[in-house]
């Protein structure tokens, strides 16, 4: 147990809340002036939403690399600058004030004048990205989401908002707001900000218009005002289609043009965990997705039942220690929109992971999907049961862990990959059947 936890335990939890804030912003002042305030000279875009921001955080730095441009990137999936990229080990997309300052530290001296960091609504709430001059903000949407940190939705979109106000007091940047003009939210943040641009498919500045989705990928036109962008993402699915049009007005703000924006979207060919389909020569469709909203397992769920002729066998679990709301909520979601569905454990945590699956078992008994659910704990063998039944033209989506490679069990930290359990699996059935 370190310090931090040690204070924590031995504070009331809503006291600890209301000091926990200040604690970071002290933490922030110091480790700013001990390592010279690194992210000072660096032009910083941060992202920020519920779902979307690793992918979107990816795309822009892609295209900023691309087009010639030295730029860092720090997500919850890895850190580093241009195509050295490295895995964030961390179970945390915003990391400590120390480790964060750190990468920011070592990213400027290799040089680096942009930084995309995806920045979360902990972080925010929790001063822990003071002293770091955001330049451009971006929002991919909101919807529920750490409600067991924020306590209301509202105070979880206050935090959100944050990013835009931090943005707009940099005079030193481009104050300048990016943000989904198809979320209903949209207003909140576009007022905290002296310029905004907006984007979406039925709204926005920037429109997506003439969409042609497919399994591997998703291409349309992106209109602002008299100019047309001919956009390829080689990442599937509709969300995808907002993810990518936000770098595309990332790209025309810090004066990209046309054709490295064009380019610089199309070079991007996967992001690790994030609807990564896994290929070992079966006649079916795997996908491995993070997916720890409701609102995301909704959305690749859906995408799925667009591009699959067979049947959507889904294998996911609810995480421990977190929002406990949300569980039956992502259970029914699983019970209407998957045709098959291996109920197991996701990170356990410190609890007791019986009572994780019936709460998200809850939600599949109101969806009526109980006739089509199998509860197998075991997160291998569920993957492997998942596998074992598919068939030819259906897909099988494993979400909850996307690209972590260790999982918290009971309080332990052990390793764990998804992909990798996946890729044993198909590679020793597909010997077995050569």
């Amino acid at each position: 147990m370190n310090f931090r936890e040690i204070v924590k335990s031995l504070i009331p939890q809503k006291i600890f809340r209301l000091i926990e804030p200040w604690g970071h912003l002290a933490e922030a002042i110091l480790f700013n002036f001990i390592n010279g305030f690194p992210a000072r000279g660096l032009k910083v875009i941060g992202v920020t939403g519920t779902d979307g921001k690793t992918t979107t955080s990816f795309l822009i730095h892609k295209m900023l690399s691309q087009a010639g441009h030295k730029t860092g990137l720090m997500t919850t999936v890895a850190y580093g600058v241009g195509d050295d990229l490295k895995p964030q080990k961390r179970h945390m997309t915003t990391t400590p004030v120390p480790v964060l300052l750190k990468q920011i530290k070592e990213i400027k001296s290799q040089g680096a004048e942009w930084l995309v960091l995806e920045t979360t609504s902990h972080a925010l709430a929790q001063n822990r990205v003071w002293g770091i001059p955001y330049s451009i903000a971006v929002l991919t949407n909101v919807s529920r989401e750490h409600l067991d940190y924020h306590g209301t939705f509202e105070k979880y979109l206050a935090a959100k908002r944050r990013l835009f106000k931090l943005t707009n007091k940099n005079r030193q940047g481009f104050r300048t707001g990016i943000v989904n003009a198809d979320d209903d939210r949209s207003e909140l943040f576009s007022s905290a900000i002296l310029i905004d641009f907006t984007y979406g498919i039925t709204e926005g500045d920037f429109r997506a218009t003439n969409i042609n989705l497919s399994s591997s990928k998703s291409s349309y036109q992106a209109r602002f005002k008299e100019e047309t962008y001919d956009i390829v993402c080689n990442l599937p699915g509709k969300f995808n289609v907002y993810n990518s049009l936000a770098a595309v007005a990332v790209g025309k703000v810090a004066g990209l043009t046309k054709k490295q924006i064009e380019q610089g979207i199309s070079a991007l060919d996967s992001v690790p965990g994030r609807m990564q389909e896994i290929d070992e020569g079966q006649p079916f469709k795997v996908i491995i997705d993070y997916a720890v909203t409701p609102s995301a397992l909704e959305t690749a769920l859906k995408t799925l039942q667009e591009i699959t002729k067979g049947n959507v066998i889904l294998v996911f679990g609810a995480t421990g220690n977190r929002d406990k709301g949300k569980r039956p909520i992502m259970g029914e979601i699983a019970g209407k929109n998957a045709d098959l569905i291996f109920l197991t454990d996701d990170e356990t945590y410190t609890e007791n992971p019986d009572k994780i699956r019936q709460a998200v078992y809850k939600g599949i008994e109101k969806a009526r999907g109980v006739a089509k659910t199998k509860e197998i704990s075991d997160r291998q063998r569920a993957i492997e049961a998942a596998l074992k039944i598919a068939n030819r033209g259906d897909s099988v989506i494993i979400t909850g862990m996307g690209h972590q490679t260790t999982r918290n069990m009971g309080g332990r930290e052990i390793p764990w990959s998804d992909i990798e359990t996946t890729r044993r699996f198909l590679q020793g059935s597909n010997n077995a059947t050569s």
